[in-house]
Formats: C-alpha cells, structure tokens, sequence
C-alpha cells in the first residue's frame, strides 16, 4: 500500500481546481497548522462527514526493557491525539475489508 503524501494531495488539488500549487499548498499547510494549534492547546477538531480529533491523556505505566527483563521502567503520562472517523469515512473504509482480508 502506497501513501498519499502532501505534496501528492497539492498537485491533485490544483490540477482540479485551476489554482496553483503555492496557493492549494499555502491553504493545506494553514488547516494543518490550524488543527495542530487547536489539539495543542487542547481543544478538539471536527471535521463534519470526515472526522474528529481530541488530545487525550494516557495513564502512567510500568515498562520492561526487553534486554533485561528484571529492569521495570516507570513510562510517564503523555497527552496523544486521538482520531475517531466520521460516518463516511468509516463507510468509504469499510468497503475495503474483503480486500485487506485477502
């Protein structure tokens, strides 16, 4: 499976849309960063039929380094960002499953 990179998306829009590259990447990189200054200060991003993005808190836990088992090593609590796909999305995906199974 390949991925669709940034670059990939802005010459996809721009081929439609009749805008040029620079703007249709100014654009894409601004909600970027909007979605990031958003979970940054810990708010939540909903993006209607795509998705919804939240900042949570995971809890703290004991790990083991795999080289020395007997070594317990405390993980610390760390914000992380969750994504939960809207109804679409989620829709579009799902067709795909007999593919992925085979």
């Amino acid at each position: 499976m390949a991925n669709l990179t940034k670059r990939e998306m802005v010459v996809a829009i721009a081929e439609k849309t009749g805008l040029t590259q620079k703007e249709v990447f100014d654009v894409i990189q601004l909600t970027l960063d909007g979605i990031t200054e958003a979970l940054a200060k810990g708010d939540g991003v909903e993006l209607r039929e795509f998705g919804v993005f939240r900042c949570r808190l995971t809890k703290p836990r004991i790990g083991r380094n795999p080289k020395k088992p007997e070594q317990e090593v405390t993980i610390p609590a760390r914000a992380i960002v969750k994504f939960k796909a809207g109804k679409i999305m989620r829709a579009r995906v799902l067709e795909r499953t007999s593919e992925m199974a085979k």
